[in-house]
């Protein structure tokens, strides 16, 4: 076995910052910790458009299926050989064999809530594991249901540390016998840095309600219509009844998955009322820089309410799983009134009647915020600390 390489830390199962939460996520773990990182990408070219660029050393994983040839030798390795981690070596042979590190996180926070992934998941951290190399989950949200599986009990077992981001997950795993090396902190990404670029002409800073809608929230919905049928009516009510501005702010842009399809949708239905802005795609710190200035802000995705909780925003979110639930819980006491679960929206009012409960209790909301995040992101910087000692 080759001797174990501690010069950098490897980060991986980063999907590309077309996704402003992974990227979030890679970028202020890369800030934390002791050494330098190699993050290991879907898309170092979607990468060096944003914040990681210079902030650490990008890695594209190597791509089976872009080659037919190299394609069907790993498909017989793994179904004639018994061999499945074959593939995992090859996608990541930068990082393993004779390159491989002694510290290597898992930075997808809620990969364990995709079916799709899990099988890559759970033969990475073996493959990491086996070679001789540590492994951390960090910053996850996983179903409790799951958590009930003994292969995924098996493979949490396998980490190194495991870091859960919110209660919930927590909680689920300490119930599941994933007790040992196991750690509550929030989100790396609270702690992600604000980039103030100049706003449009109808942006009133510190008046604007910011939205955030995703096309997997609208494919989560129970009643077909519903999601974009509650965010219309809640524009109208807004421009109706409030002198606050709206501001329409993406959080993921990829090609199969970009939240600008839905929220151009809405930009034109509103677009002549001339208070509606649709915020351009820049990087996480300039995306939070917008939700920064934003009087309430009512998201889907995760890491679009992580940015407004931590520039204590009054935040109502549009959530389809247990994240969104766990973190407003463990914020506020409750998820109930602070979270919006998509699959239970049923009639057109709804929306309006949560952004009105976030109306009237703003300035407690906004209290109750500036008085538990220092010592919330407090607590997030342990990540680093933890980390640190891992990596020696």
């Amino acid at each position: 076995m080759n001797p174990l390489k501690k010069d950098k830390i490897v980060l991986y199962m980063h999907a590309g910052s077309g996704n402003h939460g992974c990227e979030a996520i890679a970028n202020t773990v890369c800030r934390m910790l002791p050494k330098p990182a190699i993050v290991v990408t879907n898309s170092a070219e979607e990468d060096e458009a944003y914040s990681l660029k210079g902030l650490c050393t990008l890695v594209e994983e190597k791509k089976i299926r872009k080659n037919f040839f190299i394609h069907v030798y790993y498909y017989l390795k793994e179904r004639l050989f018994h061999d499945p981690e074959a593939a995992m070596r090859y996608r990541f042979r930068e990082v393993t064999g004779k390159n491989l590190r002694n510290l290597n996180i898992s930075i997808g926070g809620d990969n364990y809530c995709y079916d799709l992934l899990l099988k890559d998941l759970k033969l990475a951290n073996k493959m990491f594991r086996e070679q001789g190399g540590k492994t951390v989950l960090l910053g996850c949200s996983i179903e409790p249901e799951l958590l009930t599986d003994p292969d995924i009990i098996d493979d949490m077992k396998r980490y190194t540390c495991i870091i859960a981001r919110e209660s919930i997950t927590w909680e689920a795993l300490q119930d599941a016998g994933v007790k040992d090396s196991t750690y509550l902190i929030p989100d790396p990404a609270f702690l992600l840095n604000t980039v103030e670029k100049p706003v449009p002409e109808a942006f009133k800073e510190g008046n604007m309600v910011g939205l955030n809608l995703s096309p997997m929230a609208v494919e989560n919905e129970s009643v077909a219509g519903i999601t974009m049928e509650n965010y219309r009516a809640l524009i109208s009510h807004i421009l109706d009844t409030t002198d606050m501005n709206i501001a329409l702010i993406p959080h993921v842009v990829w090609k199969n998955n970009d939240d600008r399809t839905v929220l151009q949708s809405l930009y034109r239905d509103f677009s002549k009322t001339g208070r509606i802005v649709l915020i351009e795609d820049c990087s996480c710190e300039e995306l939070k820089g917008y939700i920064a200035r934003c009087r309430f802000f009512i998201g889907a995705r995760t890491h679009s309410t992580i940015a407004a909780y931590s520039s204590l925003v009054p935040t109502l979110a549009v959530g389809y799983s247990v994240k969104a639930r766990g973190i407003a819980k463990d914020l506020f006491g409750t998820w109930e009134d602070y979270v919006l679960p998509v699959q239970s929206l049923s009639r057109k009012g709804e929306l309006i009647e949560g952004f009105e409960w976030l109306k009237e209790q703003e300035q407690a909301v906004r209290a109750r915020l500036e008085k538990v995040m220092p010592a919330y992101l407090e607590r997030t910087r342990q990540i680093g600390k933890t980390l640190g000692k891992l990596a020696d």
